[in-house]
């Protein structure tokens, strides 16, 4: 049986996209922690290093699968730009009841058996705990995160904008359900298919916040937790080419546009900003823009605006011409 958020009229009013950097952060470490979530990470995996006196056991051990893992450690965004020092900033001041709480929620649960030993030097003095694990994810972020937080927040940001697209042309329940097949709309209710799901979450005209994540996949989180308000995190479009080098179009299709243009057009399966585009294919905001104006003169893409965003897409006839480019260079 699935878990079940309920939504009243207020909360169809109060859904929000966010993108966490902290969330980045803490799903980073745990992707370290577990082989079955580093598939499209491997080319970071094999890089991802760490000071060698830093420890991350106190991490590992707040990690738990199957369990809970504290929600005062990524407390959910209260803006879309919050970045990682806003996020370390309400972590520590969480109140130290709320983190003993959520500590032993964790630590104490039945079925994982930890010893006293192991579970007090956590529980003696929370304030402490919390201190210590914001220092500690700082230095994650700093080593981990940091250095690839421009090509990690372009892809998360031409998600929500094609989600925002795909709310203004075919409403909510079409964006809710395409955020990831594990949910089903019926009625009032959003049915989630996963572990971490509660049985029946009322929102209690809260609203829902929508945060994509690179480094959760393959899983689907809903955090419900009281006091924090109620988050779904899902995996992000295009995981899958995150890490991959910018390749070479193909000659045939170079030949007609240019070398540049090409890459455009080859790069361009979903949308994407100037900015985006620039930093995920290694070049001037300039020179993207200029050249995607190009093409789209030319009919081969579309634009439309979302918010102070301009997205760019190919056209019908640039899926042509890139299909027919890339045929024929596999024929050379």
């Amino acid at each position: 049986m699935p878990g079940q958020v309920v939504f009243a009229r207020e909360d169809l009013m109060r859904c929000r996209f966010a993108v966490s950097p902290l969330w980045e952060t803490l799903a980073a470490v745990h992707t370290l922690f577990e082989p079955h979530r580093q598939s499209f990470h491997l080319p970071w995996v094999r890089t991802a290093r760490l000071p060698e006196h830093v420890d991350l056991s106190p991490l590992r051990l707040l990690l738990p699968r199957p369990g809970y893992v504290p929600d005062f450690l990524t407390p959910p965004p209260d803006s879309p730009l919050t970045s990682f020092e806003d996020g370390i900033a309400r972590l520590r001041s969480a109140p130290a009841d709320r983190v003993e709480h959520e500590l032993r929620l964790s630590l104490l649960a039945p079925h994982r058996g930890l010893p006293p030993a192991t579970t007090e030097p956590f529980l003696a003095d929370p304030a402490a705990t919390r201190d210590t694990l914001a220092d500690l994810l700082t230095t994650c972020w700093t080593h981990l995160v940091r250095p690839h937080w421009p090509r990690l927040q372009a892809l998360l940001d031409a998600d929500i904008s094609l989600r925002s697209r795909v709310l203004a042309l075919e409403g909510l329940e079409a964006l809710l359900t395409g955020l990831d097949d594990r949910l089903r709309w019926k009625g009032d209710t959003l049915n989630v298919a996963g572990p971490s799901a509660p049985e029946r979450l009322h929102l209690g005209h809260r609203g829902l916040v929508l945060m994509p994540s690179a480094f959760i996949w393959p899983e689907l989180i809903l955090i419900s937790e009281e006091p924090w308000q109620p988050t779904l995190v899902y995996p992000v479009r295009g995981v899958g080419d995150l890490w991959a080098a910018p390749g070479s179009p193909p000659e045939a299709l170079a030949g007609v546009v240019g070398r540049t243009r090409a890459r455009i057009l080859i790069h361009l399966t979903e949308p994407e900003t100037t900015h985006d585009l620039a930093i995920r294919l290694g070049l001037a905001r300039a020179t993207v823009s200029t050249n995607l104006i190009a093409l789209r003169d030319a009919g081969l893409l579309e634009s439309w605006r979302v918010g102070r965003q301009v997205l760019y897409a190919r056209s019908p006839l640039g899926n042509a011409l890139t299909a027919q480019g890339q045929r024929r260079s596999g024929n050379s």
